[in-house]
Protein backbone atom coordinates (compact mmCIF):
# COMPACT_ATOMS: atom_id res chain seq x y z
CA UNK A 1 0.00 0.00 0.00
CA UNK A 2 2.64 2.51 0.78
CA UNK A 3 3.65 2.10 -2.85
CA UNK A 4 0.42 1.91 -4.69
CA UNK A 5 -2.02 4.59 -2.84
CA UNK A 6 0.93 7.87 -3.61
CA UNK A 7 0.89 6.19 -7.27
CA UNK A 8 -2.53 5.34 -7.97
CA UNK A 9 -3.63 8.88 -6.61
CA UNK A 10 -1.92 10.62 -9.79
CA UNK A 11 -3.07 8.43 -12.14
CA UNK A 12 -6.57 9.09 -10.84
CA UNK A 13 -6.17 12.37 -10.68
CA UNK A 14 -4.82 12.28 -14.30
CA UNK A 15 -7.73 10.24 -15.50
CA UNK A 16 -10.42 12.30 -13.85
CA UNK A 17 -8.95 15.62 -15.35
CA UNK A 18 -8.48 13.95 -18.79
CA UNK A 19 -12.61 12.41 -18.59
CA UNK A 20 -14.33 14.82 -16.74
CA UNK A 21 -12.25 18.31 -17.67
CA UNK A 22 -13.31 19.40 -14.54
CA UNK A 23 -14.58 23.58 -14.15
CA UNK A 24 -15.93 23.94 -11.05
CA UNK A 25 -12.64 25.40 -8.79
CA UNK A 26 -14.37 25.69 -5.78
CA UNK A 27 -15.12 21.71 -5.49
CA UNK A 28 -11.43 21.37 -5.95
CA UNK A 29 -10.19 24.26 -3.34
CA UNK A 30 -12.46 21.95 -0.88
CA UNK A 31 -10.35 19.45 -1.63
CA UNK A 32 -6.93 21.15 -1.66
CA UNK A 33 -8.08 22.39 1.84
CA UNK A 34 -9.22 19.03 3.56
CA UNK A 35 -5.85 17.63 1.75
CA UNK A 36 -3.60 20.32 3.20
CA UNK A 37 -5.26 19.79 6.72
CA UNK A 38 -5.17 16.32 6.86
CA UNK A 39 -1.31 16.04 5.29
CA UNK A 40 -0.23 19.03 8.17
CA UNK A 41 -2.29 17.04 11.08
CA UNK A 42 -0.28 13.58 10.16
CA UNK A 43 2.99 15.84 10.49
CA UNK A 44 2.42 17.03 13.73
CA UNK A 45 0.67 13.80 15.22
CA UNK A 46 2.56 11.08 13.87
CA UNK A 47 6.15 12.18 11.87
CA UNK A 48 6.77 15.28 14.72
CA UNK A 49 6.95 13.23 17.60
CA UNK A 50 8.91 10.82 16.05
CA UNK A 51 11.98 12.61 15.11
CA UNK A 52 11.85 14.06 18.50
CA UNK A 53 12.15 10.71 20.34
CA UNK A 54 15.14 10.28 18.32
CA UNK A 55 16.83 12.77 20.75
CA UNK A 56 18.48 14.45 17.71
CA UNK A 57 19.37 17.87 18.87
CA UNK A 58 19.63 18.95 15.29
CA UNK A 59 15.94 18.25 14.25
CA UNK A 60 14.54 21.64 14.30
CA UNK A 61 17.67 23.27 12.16
CA UNK A 62 16.77 20.23 9.49
CA UNK A 63 12.93 21.36 9.88
CA UNK A 64 14.10 25.07 8.99
CA UNK A 65 16.12 23.24 6.12
CA UNK A 66 13.07 21.61 4.84
CA UNK A 67 11.31 24.84 5.19
CA UNK A 68 13.71 26.67 3.38
CA UNK A 69 14.33 24.20 0.90
CA UNK A 70 10.85 23.99 -0.69
CA UNK A 71 10.78 28.14 -0.90
CA UNK A 72 13.41 27.32 -2.99
CA UNK A 73 11.67 24.23 -4.76
CA UNK A 74 8.87 26.78 -4.98
CA UNK A 75 11.14 29.44 -7.17
CA UNK A 76 11.13 26.94 -10.21
CA UNK A 77 7.32 25.20 -9.44
CA UNK A 78 6.01 28.38 -9.07
CA UNK A 79 3.40 26.62 -5.92
CA UNK A 80 2.47 23.48 -7.92
CA UNK A 81 2.56 21.41 -5.36
CA UNK A 82 0.03 23.22 -3.67
CA UNK A 83 -2.39 24.16 -6.70
CA UNK A 84 -0.20 26.90 -8.22
CA UNK A 85 0.50 26.79 -11.90
CA UNK A 86 0.84 29.37 -14.28
CA UNK A 87 1.81 29.36 -18.01
CA UNK A 88 1.57 30.33 -21.41
CA UNK A 89 -1.99 29.55 -23.45
CA UNK A 90 0.47 27.40 -25.86
CA UNK A 91 2.99 25.12 -24.68
CA UNK A 92 5.53 23.36 -26.77
CA UNK A 93 7.20 21.35 -24.43
CA UNK A 94 7.37 20.06 -21.00
CA UNK A 95 8.23 22.93 -18.96
CA UNK A 96 11.70 20.79 -17.32
CA UNK A 97 12.27 23.60 -14.47
CA UNK A 98 8.57 22.71 -13.03
CA UNK A 99 8.96 19.05 -13.80
CA UNK A 100 12.44 18.72 -12.31
CA UNK A 101 11.37 20.66 -9.01
CA UNK A 102 8.14 18.71 -8.51
CA UNK A 103 9.73 15.38 -8.97
CA UNK A 104 12.40 16.38 -6.05
CA UNK A 105 9.50 17.31 -4.04
CA UNK A 106 7.56 14.04 -4.97
CA UNK A 107 10.48 11.50 -4.34
CA UNK A 108 11.36 13.71 -0.92
CA UNK A 109 8.02 12.81 0.50
CA UNK A 110 8.42 9.00 -0.64
CA UNK A 111 11.42 8.93 2.12
CA UNK A 112 9.58 8.68 5.40
CA UNK A 113 6.37 6.40 4.04
CA UNK A 114 7.84 3.30 4.67
CA UNK A 115 8.79 3.79 8.44
CA UNK A 116 5.33 4.70 9.09
CA UNK A 117 2.80 2.42 7.80
CA UNK A 118 0.07 3.55 5.55
CA UNK A 119 -1.25 6.59 7.26
CA UNK A 120 1.47 9.17 5.96
CA UNK A 121 1.15 7.54 2.07
CA UNK A 122 -2.59 7.81 2.64
CA UNK A 123 -1.86 11.52 3.51
CA UNK A 124 0.64 12.00 0.81
CA UNK A 125 -1.97 10.52 -2.22
CA UNK A 126 -4.65 12.64 -1.00
CA UNK A 127 -2.25 15.58 -1.78
CA UNK A 128 -1.78 14.58 -4.56
CA UNK A 129 -4.86 13.46 -6.05
CA UNK A 130 -5.99 17.38 -5.94
CA UNK A 131 -2.70 18.51 -7.30
CA UNK A 132 -2.62 16.02 -10.07
CA UNK A 133 -6.48 17.03 -11.59
CA UNK A 134 -5.01 20.29 -11.62
CA UNK A 135 -1.81 19.81 -13.67
CA UNK A 136 -3.30 17.73 -15.85
CA UNK A 137 -5.87 20.17 -16.25
CA UNK A 138 -3.48 23.11 -17.13
CA UNK A 139 -1.31 21.35 -19.39
CA UNK A 140 -4.66 20.10 -21.14
CA UNK A 141 -5.15 24.16 -21.52
CA UNK A 142 -1.75 24.95 -22.63
CA UNK A 143 -2.18 22.46 -25.53
CA UNK A 144 0.74 20.59 -24.49
CA UNK A 145 0.76 17.50 -26.64
CA UNK A 146 -1.09 14.77 -24.45
CA UNK A 147 2.11 12.62 -24.87
CA UNK A 148 3.93 15.23 -22.96
CA UNK A 149 1.12 15.20 -20.51
CA UNK A 150 1.48 11.63 -19.89
CA UNK A 151 5.00 11.00 -19.50
CA UNK A 152 5.23 14.13 -17.13
CA UNK A 153 2.33 12.58 -14.67
CA UNK A 154 3.34 8.99 -14.89
CA UNK A 155 7.17 10.44 -14.00
CA UNK A 156 5.65 12.52 -11.19
CA UNK A 157 3.62 9.37 -10.17
CA UNK A 158 6.86 7.11 -9.40
CA UNK A 159 8.81 9.43 -7.22
CA UNK A 160 6.95 8.78 -4.34
CA UNK A 161 7.09 5.32 -4.33
CA UNK A 162 10.54 5.43 -5.60
CA UNK A 163 11.71 8.04 -2.55
CA UNK A 164 9.25 5.11 -0.10
CA UNK A 165 12.10 2.60 -2.17
CA UNK A 166 15.13 4.50 -1.75
CA UNK A 167 14.99 5.05 1.72
CA UNK A 168 13.87 0.79 2.38
CA UNK A 169 16.50 -0.31 0.34
CA UNK A 170 19.28 2.11 0.40
CA UNK A 171 21.35 0.65 3.48
CA UNK A 172 23.08 4.20 3.93
CA UNK A 173 20.51 6.34 4.12
CA UNK A 174 19.05 4.69 7.08
CA UNK A 175 21.79 6.28 9.30
CA UNK A 176 20.31 9.90 8.18
CA UNK A 177 16.51 8.65 8.32
CA UNK A 178 15.22 11.29 11.61
CA UNK A 179 17.64 14.04 9.61
CA UNK A 180 15.57 13.38 6.25
CA UNK A 181 12.25 12.85 7.87
CA UNK A 182 12.79 16.13 9.46
CA UNK A 183 13.49 17.97 6.07
CA UNK A 184 10.23 16.02 4.99
CA UNK A 185 8.31 18.02 7.56
CA UNK A 186 9.79 21.29 6.97
CA UNK A 187 8.29 20.61 3.38
CA UNK A 188 5.08 19.48 4.55
CA UNK A 189 4.72 22.30 6.68
CA UNK A 190 5.25 24.86 4.03
CA UNK A 191 3.42 22.87 1.74
CA UNK A 192 0.24 21.95 4.19
CA UNK A 193 0.05 25.83 5.32
CA UNK A 194 0.48 27.28 2.27
CA UNK A 195 -2.50 24.99 1.05
CA UNK A 196 -4.64 25.77 4.09
CA UNK A 197 -4.18 29.32 3.79
CA UNK A 198 -4.61 29.96 0.03
CA UNK A 199 -7.09 27.82 -0.59
CA UNK A 200 -9.79 30.49 0.71
CA UNK A 201 -9.48 33.84 -1.10
CA UNK A 202 -8.71 36.90 0.92
CA UNK A 203 -8.14 34.66 3.33
CA UNK A 204 -11.86 34.60 4.97
CA UNK A 205 -12.49 30.88 5.67
CA UNK A 206 -16.56 29.85 4.93
CA UNK A 207 -18.31 27.31 6.45
CA UNK A 208 -17.83 24.86 3.78
CA UNK A 209 -13.58 25.41 4.07
CA UNK A 210 -13.52 25.08 7.99
CA UNK A 211 -15.68 21.78 7.77
CA UNK A 212 -13.15 20.44 5.23
CA UNK A 213 -10.12 21.35 7.28
CA UNK A 214 -11.52 19.83 10.58
CA UNK A 215 -12.39 16.69 8.72
CA UNK A 216 -8.78 16.49 7.75
CA UNK A 217 -7.80 17.20 11.52
CA UNK A 218 -10.54 14.71 13.13
CA UNK A 219 -9.35 11.83 10.20
CA UNK A 220 -5.78 12.24 10.81
CA UNK A 221 -6.18 11.85 14.73
CA UNK A 222 -7.67 8.83 14.31
CA UNK A 223 -5.53 6.91 12.06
Amino acid sequence: MNYILPLFSVLLGYVFALLIKPKNKTNLKLLLAFSGSFLLSLTVMHLLPDVYESHNHNVGIFIMIGILFQIILEFFSKGAEHGHVHGHPNMSHIPWLLFISLCIHAFLEGFPVGHHHDNLAIGIAIHHLPIAIILTTFFINSHLNQKAIFAFMLTFALMTPLGTFASEYLTGLSHYHNEITAIVIGILFHISSTIIFESSEGHKFNIAKVSMIVLGIVLAYFL
